[in-house]
């Protein structure tokens, strides 16, 4: 393949690239709106998350962030309400149609709302993305998905059920048996898949009606995969053991773990309950502008 710098490969991806450029503007826009502060958080890291199945690019004991959640709840601690964040992350062996080690993330954090809130947010910023490209649909292997129709609250149990299964409470069993599922979720309106089991949600508060499960879901359209937000744990001695038990995993499959961030734990003592989203903002563009490869909408693919 000719480099992205070839004038004929630009000039095929040049519709695609101007069309985010659009969208970006329209979205810094819409959080400002939305009485949203920027952030720009460091990207080296002495941890860079709680992830069982991501690797992270290290550098002499520090680690390019795979999200900023930790930096971004250490500054609603500090007396941040509304802040987000637009701009790289980094996550190692991450490649194909829908995936680049290096991409583009939309994180954003709202204290003092449920999550509830926040998936509002996702359904608002999927058609922002859709009328600043003038698309009815977005499209995706045969799959359509109208995001300017009612989204589809499903949760995990449901989803499940659907197909003729229970949940599975095994981690692997889990893993294997959802992406059976994903393809289904997101046409013809927005999926909005919520209620993880306690043992997919590291980082995400128990649900009130059931300690079973946690207050996570991801958005997901034309069976992809656009967000994953959270109802924010903020107890840190129940953080302090999900992150040890997804560490233990971790080391268990893939011979690593990473640090515990220290600081994080200490300033969710001082954080107010709050609710986070983080959204690929690659993945949105490519939905709405109808690219069929994540390098279509990034200036400089490699």
């Amino acid at each position: 393949m000719s480099p992205f710098w070839s004038p004929a490969r630009h000039a095929d991806r040049r519709g695609f690239l101007h069309a985010r450029a659009r969208i970006a503007r329209a979205v810094r826009q819409w959080f400002w709106t939305e009485g949203f502060i920027e952030a720009e958080p460091d990207a080296l890291t002495l941890s860079p998350g709680a992830e069982v199945h991501v690797d992270a690019f290290e550098s002499g004991g520090r680690y390019l962030h795979t999200s900023p959640e930790f930096a971004m709840k250490k500054l609603l601690a500090a007396g941040e309400r509304n802040v987000f964040y637009f701009g790289k992350c980094w996550r190692r062996g991450e490649t194909g149609p829908l995936h680049a080690e290096e991409f583009t993330m939309l994180e954003w954090y709202r204290a003092g709302a449920p999550y509830d809130r926040v998936m509002d947010d996702c359904v608002a910023l999927a058609r922002l993305a859709a009328r600043e490209t003038g698309a009815s649909s977005f499209q995706w292997k045969a799959r359509a998905c109208d995001p300017f129709a009612a989204p589809e609250r499903l949760t995990v149990r449901e989803a499940f059920a659907r197909s003729g299964a229970d949940v599975p409470e095994d981690h692997d069993a889990f893993s294997r048996a959802i992406v059976a599922i994903e393809p289904q979720l997101g046409a013809p309106a927005l999926t909005l898949l919520c209620e993880y089991p306690i043992g997919e949600a590291a980082l995400a508060q128990r649900c009130a009606h059931d300690a079973s499960v946690a207050e996570r879901f991801e958005m997901y359209a034309c069976g992809v995969e656009l967000a994953n937000g959270f109802g924010e744990l903020n107890d840190p001695a129940e953080q302090r053991a999900r992150l040890i038990e997804a560490m233990d995993e971790k080391q268990k499959r893939y011979g690593q773990r990473w640090p515990i961030d220290e600081d994080f734990l200490a300033a969710l003592a001082q954080m107010p309950p709050a609710s986070g989203v983080a959204l690929g903002f690659d993945r949105l563009v490519m939905l709405a502008t109808g690219a069929r490869h994540i390098n279509d909408v990034r200036w400089t693919p490699e």
